[in-house]
Formats: structure tokens, sequence, C-alpha cells
């Protein structure tokens, strides 16, 4: 039983340390009837932007890397519409199309210069520019930043 206990303890450590691997698709994006699915180096490949701010779940300022939000609905085709946003365990959130501008809101998935694993919100974080203006700074824009996010549907 003991044998038993230990190897469940150290599956479970495996899986929430696990950083995502070349290949494995991250996000999934769904609009009606189209599917648009992204691996890490899919988000890569589209135009990066940076995020300096600091959260209120950490301490300190904090460096994200992602794409921003506007730029990954524009390259799913996605205009208009409200994002429901769902993270690994389910725990989902909706944000408003509006929020996709292009100083708004980025799907990161590296945070001060490394790739985020499930034990540190990743892979990916949906990072506002906290600091950058006091809109970003409420409970509601708060309650929109999902982490361990791994897919979206526009509803």
């Amino acid at each position: 039983m003991r044998s038993l206990l230990v190897a469940v303890v150290a599956l479970f450590a495996t899986f929430c340390s696990a950083i995502a691997s070349e290949g494995e698709v991250v996000l999934t994006l769904r609009n009606g009837d189209q599917t648009h699915e992204f691996t890490i180096e899919d988000l890569r490949n589209l135009e990066e932007r940076e995020v300096v701010t600091e959260t209120i779940w950490s301490d300190g300022e904090q460096r994200f890397v992602g794409v921003s939000l506007d730029r990954l609905m524009a390259e799913a085709g996605v205009s208009e519409g409200t994002l429901e946003a769902a993270a690994v365990n389910d725990y989902a959130v909706e944000i408003p199309m509006s929020d996709a501008r292009p100083d708004g809101p980025i799907v990161a998935y590296m945070r001060n210069g490394k790739q985020m694993s499930l034990r540190d919100k990743g892979p990916l974080w949906v990072i506002y520019p906290y600091d950058s203006a006091l809109e970003f700074r409420t409970e509601e824009v708060y309650s929109r930043s999902i982490w361990q996010l791994n897919r979206i549907t526009v509803k």
C-alpha cells in the first residue's frame, strides 16, 4: 500500500511540474465549428509581446512574454463574441472581446525568462498589463487573469 501511495505522489509531482514539450498542443481555441490548436512553438511564431508588471499573486515585478490576445484572436479569425477561457482543472472565466486590444492582455508562456510549468501557473496565463493603467487593477480584471489556461471557446 505504501509503495502505491509513493507512486501516486511521484506521478502527481511529475504532472504538476511538467513543462509543455515541443509539438504538444497547449491551447485549443473553438469558434463555432472551427477548432484551432496551438503548440508553444505556434504561439512563439506569432508576434511576441512582453509585459513587465507586478501581480497580486507574486512578489515584485514580473516579466511575462506571450502573444497579445488580440493577435491570437486575429490569427483564429475571431472578431466578436465573448471568450470563455478555461483552465486544466476546468475553472473558467469570461473575457469580453473588447479586452482583446493592442494594449490589453497577453497569453503568456514565459515568466521571468522561463517557460511556465503547471506548478508555476503555466503553461499559459492570461496576463493584463496591470501597472500600465488603473483600468487593469480591478477585481473584475484580476478575475479574468486565468492561469493554467488550455482552451478558449468563443460564445
